[in-house]
């Protein structure tokens, strides 16, 4: 099945460095000053013109030549940032991108292997790292022999009495030394902006080259869906958004929500270092937060916690939810907690620079060309075109679920020094291999069934786990407050991609006064009630304290699953 965006198609796009489209245009020009970041353990507030001028003096300080006092960076240099969210996370990626020097985002929650495979993989030649998490970069430097005379502290106090020149005395450097500011340089449609890793579809993360050409891609389809979003449901001509900022700025959905997109339109952001529950519950009403960009295991959190009923949450009016699906219920019991708020559901990937699904909770959008339906992950955004396979290659029905592929502007370069990588993830053509399984109707409305990887094979059958976890949030009882389900292998299989579906529930308040045994057969005959026989839960029921999950939100199913096998004796699959 062929699926064209019902949205108008993106417009000649300017072939220009994505700092010009950011702050350059004759429209965000003529911006008045604001306040841009908070600071939401400090209070300390930047505004839009204090931003602006601290990203020149960055970017006089990176690209000024080193005979001049500078670290003379350009596009032949990869530099690698490794930190908490910070209001100056911002200011070196916005300078960086205006130097045409490519960056690496290094997860903050990152081992030190893992950091070792990020360096490696990256080919990084500098580092910015908080000073926080200093001591843990150089266990890695020490042993990669990475030149500690290019790592430098991007924010925080370093105590562990070695020096290292800071981001924050560069920029005092060029004021007191009033060196000439550093040009925007010129980029094309490809010129490489940043690296963002990735596990794709299987295997090791990998690095995703998104180019300046992507992101202007990106931010046009945000403005068009804006546009016709404002059409038929106009925002309140003093509405100013003031934006939760919790999500990790090395994912891409934080990068773009916290960093990219601010620039855009007026808006501030409210920017905290890591999830703090507390300190996001005080923010909403002190700040009076319109906006919650989140993910769905900090939607269960929040619903999960007491407090949160009990704040005053009517400043709120959108909840955006992204990174990893949303079941149906979660999405009523948000609904039903903070009333004043639409809630908006995206589909994406890095290798797709952000999004390409998205659900607008908006009646009579392009005068109704498509019909708005809570439960759907949502239609493609401007120009984007998808096709729906089946796995011999040949075209789906409508609501008929099979493999996603994209194509757009918006689709990445490729992997960083992986040619093997990309050529079985970015096909022939633009197209991109999602790595997803949906269904889409005639009408062009997507809904999510599973990750391909995920997706088990029980006696020859396809089984999706995220259909199975969606039943079981469904019953009826309010036992459960989360869940994960994956395939194990029984002793009794024929075969050894023949998995039997396993849950891991988490118990509600409610559900810890059953006993084990009734609060397991409960979720089991709920789901042999919905549910066809071969997705029966023939692997067990499990009850745990939490379930793993990435800090963006996705379940680490492999973590049960190794965890199962290794109770049980069996080796690794």
């Amino acid at each position: 099945m062929y699926i064209r965006s019902p949205f108008p198609p993106l417009p000649p796009l300017p072939d220009t460095n994505c700092y010009n489209f950011l702050f350059r245009t004759p429209d965000r020009l003529a911006l008045e000053d604001y306040v841009m970041y908070i600071d939401a353990v400090t209070g300390r507030k930047v505004t839009r013109y204090q931003f602006i001028e601290r990203i020149y003096d960055c970017m006089t300080a990176l690209g000024t030549s080193q005979d001049k006092g500078g670290l003379g960076l350009g596009n032949d240099c990869v530099v690698g940032i490794l930190s908490d969210n910070c209001i100056d996370y911002c200011t070196l990626i916005h300078a960086l991108l205006g130097l045409t020097a490519p960056f690496a985002l290094f997860s903050s929650y990152a081992t030190p292997h893992e950091l070792k495979h990020f360096l490696n993989r990256s080919k990084s030649t500098h580092m910015f790292v908080h000073a926080d998490l200093l001591e843990k970069f150089l266990s890695v430097a020490r042993e990669e022999d990475f030149p500690f005379e290019n790592i430098f502290v991007l924010d925080g106090k370093v105590t562990s009495g070695l020096k290292f020149r800071s981001l924050d005395n560069m920029i005092t450097e060029v004021r007191r030394n009033q060196l000439p500011k550093e040009p925007v340089r010129a980029a094309g449609k490809d010129t490489l902006a940043y690296l963002v890793f990735s596990s794709g579809t299987s295997g090791l993360p990998k690095a995703v080259m998104i180019s300046h050409g992507n992101l202007i891609a990106s931010m046009f389809q945000t403005m068009i869906m804006m546009m016709e979003v404002a059409k038929v449901k106009p925002p309140p001509p003093d509405f100013h958004p003031v934006t939760l900022g919790f999500l990790p700025i090395y994912h891409s959905y934080g990068l773009h929500g916290l960093c990219l997109r601010p620039p855009l339109r007026p808006s501030t952001i409210v920017i905290f270092p890591r999830w703090d529950l507390d300190l996001v519950l005080s923010s909403i009403p002190k700040y009076r937060i319109t906006t919650l960009l989140a993910i769905p295991s900090v939607i269960h959190t929040l619903l999960s916690s007491p407090k949160f009923a009990n704040t005053d949450l009517s400043s709120v009016v959108a909840i955006l939810s992204g990174a990893a699906y949303l079941p149906p219920s979660l999405q009523r019991k948000i609904g039903n907690v903070v009333k004043t708020a639409s809630l908006s559901e995206g589909y994406g990937m890095s290798e797709a620079t952000l999004s390409v699904v998205g659900n607008l909770p908006t009646e009579g959008l392009m005068k109704g060309i498509v019909e708005y339906d809570p439960t759907a992950t949502g239609i493609l955004f401007p120009g984007v075109e998808a096709v729906i396979l089946r796995p011999d290659g040949t075209h789906c029905l409508p609501d008929e679920p099979g493999d996603l592929y994209v194509k757009g502007t918006n689709v990445a370069l490729g992997y960083w020094n992986d040619s093997e990588a990309t050529k079985s993830t970015f096909i022939a053509n633009g197209w991109l291999k999602t790595g997803d399984r949906f269904r889409v109707t005639s009408k062009g409305m997507f809904y999510f069934e599973d990750r391909e990887k995920d997706t088990l094979k029980v006696s020859g059958l396809q089984v999706s786990p995220a259909e199975i976890e969606t039943t079981i949030l469904a019953e009826p009882s309010n036992i459960i407050s989360d869940v994960a389900v994956s395939g194990v292998q029984l002793p009794t299989a024929r075969t050894s991609d023949d998995k039997a579906p396993r849950a891991w529930i988490v118990l509600t308040e409610r559900g810890k006064k059953l006993s084990e045994d009734q609060a397991k057969t409960i979720v089991a005959d709920w789901v042999k009630k919905c549910l066809s026989k071969y997705k029966w839960l023939r692997g067990g029921v499990e009850i745990v304290d939490e379930i793993p999950k990435n800090p963006t939100g996705k379940v680490l199913r492999r973590v049960l699953v190794d965890t199962f096998e290794a109770k049980n004796g069996k080796s690794k699959l």
